[in-house]
C-alpha cells in the first residue's frame, strides 16, 4: 500500500523564500540554500525525507536569489532516473499566468505551475517548505490522509505557546480533524490539558488532487487574497472540506524533532545542538541518510602537539578538507575546507565553508559566513559593544560575521580566495 500511494504522489517543495530574518546569511542566497550541519544545505532535509519515504517525483519551486540553490540541486540531486519516473525538477518563477507576476504567495506558486502539476497526473500532492530541519517519513502521513479520506491534511507539532506566535496554530478534535486554524496569532490557543503548549503547523500539506485544483482556481479569482496556504487556503476550507491534522511524533509518542531555522539565533542553536553527545537529530542514522552534494576534499587534518599549540577539537563536528593547525576548537561546527591557524581558539561557533581563521584569534558564540578571512589576532564574541560596530549581533549575543563586514569584497580578494569561494 505504501509503495502504491507514494508512486501516485507528487512532492512540491516551496524554496523561493527570502529568509530575511537570517540577515546577511541570505544576502546572496535563498534560505533553503543556506549551509547547515557541516556539509548540507537546508533544503537537503526535505528532499532526503521525500526520497527516503519513497516519494521520488519532486518539483522544487524557486524564486529569490536562486542561483546557489539551483546549482546545488543540479549537483546533489541529479542522480534520479527519469526513465523510471524519478525526478527532481526545478520550477523557477516564470510569470506563467496572464498577469505576468512573480510568485505572490505559496498558493500562487502552485497555481502558476498547475499545468505542470496536471501533466504529472498525481492523485496526491505533498507540499513542503524547503527551509526546515527535520527527518520525517512522509509515507505515514500519506497513509493517514488516505485512510481518513481527507481533502487535505496538515502536518503539525506541539511547540511552546511563545514560539507558536510565528506559525499557523490549529485546534483539533478527538479524531484529529481540524476545527480551527489561525495564522500567526497574537495569543495562540493552548492544547487542552497541556498548558503552555500549542499545536503549530509544520508547513507540510497533503492535498487530494481534485480538491487542490479547485481551491487554487477559487483563490486565484479572489481579488483580496494574499495567495497563501496558511492565511487563505487552509482557514477558509476547514469547515467546507474534510481537513485533518497529522501530529508529528516519535515512536515514544513525544513530539518529533523539527526546527524552523528562521532567525540567526535559531540557526546557530540548531547547529550547536548537533554538537551534543547524543543529539536529537541523528545525522549518523544509516537507515535514514541525509543526501547532499559532496565536494571531493581530503580528510580533516589536525597538526602540531605542543603545549598551547595543539590541533584539537572537543564536542565538535569537523568536516572534510579542514586543517586545524595548532588551533583548539570546542563545541563548534566547522564546515568543509576551512582552516584555523596556530594558537587560535574557537568556541560555541558555526564556521561555514572555506573560512580562513588566522593565528592567535579568539572566536566565541559566532557565525562566520562562507569564504570569510579572519585576520591574525582578531577577537570576536567577547566585547559585544565593539562587535556591534562591525558585525550583526543578535539580542542573544550571537555574532554574525560576513566577508563584506570584514571589508572583503570581490574587488579586493585575490584570485585564490575567489576560486575557493566559487568551487
Amino acid at each position: 500500500m505504501v509503495t502504491e500511494l507514494t508512486r501516485r504522489t507528487l512532492a512540491l517543495v516551496l524554496a523561493g523564500g527570502e529568509g530575511s530574518r537570517l540577515k546577511d546569511l541570505t544576502m546572496w542566497r535563498a534560505k533553503p540554500a543556506v549551509p547547515f550541519g557541516g556539509k548540507y544545505r537546508i533544503i537537503d532535509f526535505a528532499l532526503s525525507n521525500c526520497v527516503n519515504s519513497g516519494i521520488r517525483r519532486i518539483g522544487v519551486l524557486t524564486q529569490y536569489k536562486s542561483h546557489s540553490l539551483i546549482r546545488h540541486l543540479q549537483r546533489a540531486w541529479g542522480f534520479m532516473r527519469a526513465e523510471i519516473g524519478e525526478f527532481v525538477e526545478i520550477l523557477p518563477a516564470q510569470q506563467r499566468t496572464a498577469k505576468k507576476e512573480w510568485y505572490q504567495g505559496t498558493a500562487d506558486a502552485l497555481f502558476q505551475n498547475i499545468d505542470i502539476v496536471q501533466r504529472h497526473d498525481p492523485e496526491y500532492i505533498l507540499v513542503l517548505g524547503g527551509d526546515h530541519i527535520y527527518t520525517m517519513d512522509y509515507s505515514k502521513m500519506l497513509i493517514h490522509h488516505h485512510e481518513t479520506g481527507a481533502d487535505f491534511t496538515v502536518g503539525c507539532i506541539e511547540v511552546p505557546v511563545e514560539e507558536a506566535k510565528g506559525f499557523g496554530v490549529m485546534s483539533i478534535d478527538e479524531d484529529t480533524r481540524i476545527t480551527k486554524f489561525v495564522e500567526k496569532p497574537a495569543h495562540p490557543e493552548e492544547v487542552p490539558g497541556k498548558p503552555g503548549v500549542a499545536l503549530a503547523s509544520m508547513g507540510i500539506y497533503i492535498f487530494s488532487r481534485d480538491f487542490l485544483y479547485r481551491v487554487l482556481h477559487e483563490d486565484a479569482s479572489k481579488m483580496h487574497s494574499s495567495r497563501d496556504f496558511g492565511k487563505d487556503i487552509i482557514p477558509s476550507n476547514i469547515h467546507r472540506a474534510k481537513a485533518m491534522a497529522y501530529p508529528f511524533r516519535k515512536e515514544t509518542g513525544e513530539p518529533g524533532y523539527w526546527r524552523d531555522v528562521g532567525t540567526v539565533h535559531s540557526y546557530w542553536q540548531s547547529n550547536m545542538e548537533l554538537c551534543a553527545v547524543d543529539p536529537e537529530l541523528n545525522l549518523y542514522d544509516r537507515d535514514w541518510p541525509v543526501w547532499t552534494y559532496q565536494a571531493q576534499y581530503p580528510p580533516a587534518k589536525f597538526i602540531f602537539d605542543d603545549e598551547g599549540c595543539r590541533g584539537e577539537a572537543i564536542d565538535s563536528l569537523i568536516s572534510a578538507g579542514c586543517i586545524l593547525s595548532g588551533a583548539r576548537v570546542k563545541r563548534s561546527m566547522v564546515f568543509f575546507a576551512s582552516t584555523i591557524e596556530k594558537y587560535s581558539i574557537v568556541k560555541d561557533s558555526v564556521i561555514l565553508p572555506k573560512v580562513s581563521i588566522g593565528e592567535r584569534c579568539r572566536i566565541s558564540r559566532a557565525i562566520i559566513d562562507k569564504g570569510t578571512v579572519i585576520p591574525d589576532g582578531t577577537i570576536i564574541g567577547e566585547d559585544l559593544e565593539l562587535d556591534r560596530k562591525r558585525f550583526h549581533v543578535t539580542d542573544e549575543g550571537i555574532v554574525l560575521v560576513t566577508a563584506e563586514m570584514m571589508g572583503q569584497n570581490l574587488r579586493n580578494r585575490d584570485k585564490d580566495t575567489l576560486w575557493r569561494m566559487a568551487s
